[in-house]
């Protein structure tokens, strides 16, 4: 109950008047986007010759054979010159698909309660960084900033910092012109990070290409739809035994690609495919399994905590890999470089890749954690102080968008980690005086330990 109303009192002092974010035209195909498998019809898309990346991957092909469907989504997705991130990165309305900060500021500003209540359950140290992985336009970080702002006078003795960790020149450019209005400078000086400034509301921002150069300390990380983009390893089962899908050049069409089976098992088949494994296709993305084991072996010696928000499931779907461009979804192995590529998040495979060293909540669904975050009352709040017709009905739908079932809500699923003593009762034993165990963690509820 305590709990329940320090984030009441957080959200009624944090939380300001609506901002007129403009409803996306095409929120309706981010639902779309969320619950369409890979199976669903394509885009279809002229016949045009061959894009940039296309080519350079022709070339590869022949000279080397096939490839893994993590090397393809790996060149497609942030080759330097024709990578889809390196280049064109398409969030928002005018690009090719939409996220939960780009359709409502409650979003980013719930998540930034999140990190406060969770920096009072510790304790309130005297630091934090906020570190974000791959922060797309920087609306996310920017919703926090505010929550931040409106809530100086208790992070007043808080030393904060955030971290964004980018590869894309492009979207780095675009996340320093929207948290820093532009004055931002090279650091050629730090290793660790090449660019960073000051944010509109005063607080040091940094950027940088590896979680592994942000440097040591107490953490708030998160990773919203980014699990999803990174590469991934397919796999199939025969009666030969498992074999990977891999990417090569079709020999009826020359200029187009096509999947095909490995002959025989790849060092990828023996490393990644579990004995207990019932499924026969199971998608392995190796990638967040280190980046997960990362962020464990940091919250383990530096405490803080991880949230990340995605779609995807505990280990029981299959072929989830699937393209998406202008909202509609796109043949993924046609026109490279042009198109999001993305797969199904697997929340049990993030929970394995811990290895004990921090504790884990969730997944739950975008609804549940939302709701437990209060986004019903910074509902009321908004439409009380919303006179114009227009913004009470983009509060309305922006609600919708991110609460329905069959839209965002039951799509995106929430999962945390968190150091073990976090979760642990209090000990008696050393605080007699003590006896009630650390709050809940917000967002998660009573939910018990996984």
């Amino acid at each position: 109950m305590v709990a329940l109303l320090a984030r009441r009192a957080l959200l009624a002092a944090a939380l300001g008047p609506a901002s007129r974010r403009r409803l996306p035209r095409h929120h309706a195909s981010a639902a779309a986007r969320l619950s369409s498998g890979a199976g669903g019809e394509p885009e279809a898309q002229g016949r045009g010759g061959p894009t940039p990346m296309l080519r350079h991957l022709l070339l590869k092909l022949r000279a080397t054979g096939p490839v893994t469907v993590a090397e393809y989504m790996r060149e497609a997705l942030t080759n330097p010159g024709q990578g889809y991130y390196t280049r064109r990165g398409g969030i928002g309305e005018s690009g090719d698909f939409i996220t939960s900060p780009e359709i409502s500021q409650v979003f980013g500003e719930l998540i930034g309660i999140w990190c406060i209540s969770e920096w009072m359950a510790t304790g309130k140290p005297k630091a934090f960084q906020l570190v974000e992985l791959g922060p797309g336009r920087g609306t996310l970080t920017d919703d926090i900033l505010r929550v931040f702002s409106q809530l100086a006078s208790l992070l007043s003795k808080c030393d904060i910092s955030i971290h964004l960790v980018e590869v894309s020149p492009k979207l780095s450019e675009m996340q320093a012109l929207m948290l820093t209005g532009g004055r931002v400078q090279p650091d050629p000086q730090d290793e660790s990070a090449y660019m960073k400034g000051i944010t509109k509301t005063g607080v040091p921002i940094f950027w940088h290409r590896d979680i592994q150069d942000v440097p040591p300390g107490y953490s708030f990380y998160l990773a919203h739809e980014f699990f999803d983009a990174l590469p991934i390893h397919k796999f199939q089962r025969t009666g030969k035994g498992w074999r990977e899908v891999l990417v090569d050049i079709d020999p009826e069409v020359p200029d187009q690609l096509r999947f095909v089976l490995s002959p025989s098992s790849t060092p990828a088949t023996e490393n990644f495919i579990q004995p207990e494994e019932t499924r026969d296709h199971v998608e392995v993305c190796p990638e967040a399994g280190v980046i997960i084991q990362r962020l464990a072996c940091r919250l383990e010696k530096d405490g803080g905590a991880a949230l990340v928000a995605d779609y995807g499931h505990d280990g029981t779907k299959t072929d989830t890999f699937r393209g998406f461009r202008n909202h509609k979804l796109h043949d993924v192995l046609k026109d490279p470089g042009t198109a999001d590529l993305t797969a199904d998040v697997d929340f049990s495979y993030l929970r394995k890749m811990t290895q004990g060293k921090a504790a884990t909540l969730g997944p739950i669904k975008q609804r549940e954690f939302l709701k437990n975050m209060g986004i019903d009352l910074r509902l009321q709040v908004l439409l009380q102080n919303s006179h114009d017709p227009a913004t009470r009905e983009q509060l309305l739908q922006s609600y919708d968008m991110l609460m329905n079932p069959k839209k965002m809500g039951d799509c995106f699923n929430f999962f945390a980690l968190l150091p073990h003593h976090r979760l642990a009762q209090t000990d008696r034993k050393h605080k007699p005086e003590s006896k009630s165990p650390l709050p809940p963690v917000a967002g998660f509820g009573e939910l018990s330990l996984t």
